[in-house]
C-alpha cells in the first residue's frame, strides 16, 4: 500500500501569481481544463497501490471543500485535507501530519509539490526506489540549461547507481544541469531525519525574523536532503520529460501548453468537441461553452464553462475562464480572461511570449520583476482580472487589469489599478 502527500503552502504564498490569486486559490487555478493540483490527484490514482491522497496547505479548509468532495466522487479514492494552521514548510508539513501518513502502515508515499506541471512518471520512480534497499528518498530529475539550473534545487550524482553524492538548493553558480523536478519517493524511515532536525531547533532555541519560536518549519530540500547527499540514503532518476513551475501568470500559460499535451496524450477523449468552430491542435473546451462556428481557436487555448465566444474571433495561447463572454472578430493571444468578464467587438488582447522556447524539453520561464530599472512594465502574459468589462475596439497590449474594472480606451505595458 503506499501513499501520496501534495503540498500546496497557503495565503502567504502566491504572490507572484498576482492577481490570478486574488480571486482563485493558486492550487485550484485551472490548467488544461482541471486545477493545477487535480493533475496531481488523476496522477496518483493511475497506480492501484495508492489507496489515500493527503494535501496538506496552510489555505482554510473551507475553501477546499467543495473541490475535494468533486475530486473523491470523480477518482473513488481517499483523498483528505489537512490543514496546517501555521506554514510549517516543506518538511515540517510532513513531519506534524506523520501519525496520518503512517496510518495503515505505507510501503512508502510520494511526495509532490502542488505547482509543478510535468507527466508524473510515478510508477517509474517508484521502481527505482524500490531498487534501492538503503534509499530513505528518491527524486525525479531532469536536466536544464546551464544558465537555467542555478533557479533550481541542483544534484550531482553517480551515474551508476544514482546516488546523489550532493545537493545545493538554488546555488550561486552553476553546480550541475541536473535538477530537482520536486516529484519523490519517501520511505516513512524518513521521519527520524526529520525529527532529529525538529529537536536540534527546539534545543537551541532559533528563532525567526518575527522573534516567534520557529523549530517546526523545515524545509525538506535544504534541511533534509542537503545532508542526505553522499550518505548512500539519497538517490534520483533522470528523465528527459517535460516539466515547468506555475510560479506567475506567464508560466501558467506555459504550463497550460503542457497540461494540454499530456492531457491529449493520455485521455484523448476529453478532447471531443460540441462546436464546428476552426480547432488547431491541443485545445481543452468545456462542453458547456457555446462557441461560434466561424471562430478559430489554438493552439494551446482553455475555455472554461459557460463561456460564449462570437463569430469571427481568433484566440491562441490563452486562457479563458468560466462564464466570460468575447464578441464578435475580437484578438486574444498570450493572455488570460478572468471569470465573468465581458470583452467587446473588434477588441485585441495581447501579452509577451516569454518562454524561449517552445520545441524543447524544460523551459525556464523567467521571474521577472513586475518593472524594470525605467520604470517600464517587463513582458508579460495579458491578464484581464475576473468581473472585467472591456469595451469595443479595445486594444490592450503587455497590460494587467485587477478585477472589477471597466476600460473604455487602450493600454500597453501598464498595470490597471
Amino acid at each position: 500500500m503506499l501513499k501520496s502527500v501534495i503540498l500546496i503552502g497557503g495565503d502567504r504564498k502566491g504572490t507572484r501569481f498576482r492577481p490570478l490569486s486574488l480571486d482563485f486559490r493558486k492550487p485550484l487555478f485551472p490548467i488544461g481544463g482541471l486545477p493545477i493540483i487535480e493533475h496531481h490527484i488523476q496522477a496518483c490514482t493511475e497506480l492501484k497501490e495508492v489507496q489515500e491522497i493527503l494535501i496538506i496547505g496552510s489555505y482554510n479548509s473551507s475553501e477546499m471543500k467543495s473541490f475535494l468532495d468533486e475530486v473523491q466522487a470523480k477518482y473513488s479514492i481517499n483523498i483528505r485535507y489537512l490543514q496546517e494552521f501555521v506554514e510549517l514548510g516543506t518538511a515540517g508539513g510532513l513531519y506534524h501530519f506523520r501519525d496520518q501518513i503512517r496510518r495503515g502502515n505505507p510501503e512508502a508515499f510520494f511526495v509532490l509539490n502542488g505547482d509543478v506541471c510535468a507527466d508524473f512518471p510515478l510508477r517509474q520512480l517508484y521502481e527505482f526506489h524500490k531498487s534501492k534497499p538503503k534509499a530513505l528518498v528518491s527524486i525525479l530529475s531532469t536536466e536544464a540549461d546551464r544558465t537555467e539550473s542555478v533557479n533550481y534545487g541542483c544534484l550531482v550524482t553517480n551515474k551508476v547507481t544514482g546516488e546523489v553524492t550532493h545537493y545545493v538548493e538554488k546555488p550561486n553558480s552553476y553546480v550541475s544541469p541536473l535538477i530537482n523536478c520536486g516529484i519523490y519517493v519517501l520511505s516513512t524511515d524518513i521521519f527520524p531525519a526529520i525529527a532529529n532536525v525538529f529537536y536540534s531547533r527546539g534545543e537551541s532555541g532559533d528563532w525567526n525574523g518575527n522573534g516567534i519560536k520557529d523549530e517546526g518549519h523545515i524545509q525538506l530540500e535544504q534541511e533534509i536532503l542537503q545532508p542526505l547527499a553522499g550518505t548512500e540514503k539519497l538517490y534520483t532518476i533522470s528523465l528527459n520529460m517535460k516539466w515547468s513551475q506555475v510560479k506567475n501568470a506567464a508560466s501558467a500559460i506555459y504550463a497550460n501548453r503542457q497540461a494540454l499535451e499530456l492531457q491529449r496524450k493520455h485521455y484523448p477523449e476529453r478532447f471531443t468537441y460540441k462546436t464546428n468552430c476552426t480547432i488547431i491542435d491541443n485545445v481543452f473546451i468545456h462542453p458547456t461553452a457555446q462557441i461560434d462556428d466561424t471562430a478559430v481557436i489554438g493552439p494551446n487555448v482553455s475555455i472554461g464553462k459557460n463561456v460564449v465566444i462570437g463569430p469571427g474571433v481568433r484566440i491562441r495561447e490563452s486562457i479563458i475562464l468560466d462564464y466570460s463572454t468575447v464578441d464578435s472578430h475580437t484578438l486574444i493571444i498570450h493572455s488570460i480572461i478572468g471569470r465573468n468578464s465581458k470583452i467587446g467587438k473588434w477588441t485585441r488582447i495581447e501579452g509577451t511570449q516569454v518562454d524561449p522556447d517552445p520545441n524543447k524539453p524544460f523551459a525556464k520561464i523567467k521571474n521577472l520583476p513586475l518593472f524594470n530599472q525605467n520604470g517600464k512594465l517587463n513582458p508579460s502574459t495579458a491578464i484581464i482580472g475576473n468581473g472585467c468589462t472591456v469595451s469595443s475596439e479595445i486594444i490592450l497590449l503587455n497590460t494587467i487589469i485587477l478585477p472589477s474594472k471597466e476600460l473604455t480606451r487602450s493600454f500597453k505595458n501598464e498595470i490597471i489599478l
